[in-house]
């Protein structure tokens, strides 16, 4: 049987502040990098539709 899901943390103060500015900055990525996401998602996507 499955275990239940635990409550996710809520962060406050200076953890808040510091988790909100990571989750503003957006990565750069190489169009190599691009294109090496985008196969594997492709192949996975080929996977679960077999």
């Amino acid at each position: 049987m499955a275990q239940p899901i635990k409550e996710t943390p809520i962060l406050f103060g200076k953890d808040a502040k510091a988790f909100e500015q990571r989750m503003r900055r957006r990565r750069q990525e190489t169009p190599e990098q691009k294109a090496e996401r985008l196969a594997d998602y492709h192949v996975a996507l080929r996977m679960m539709t077999l």
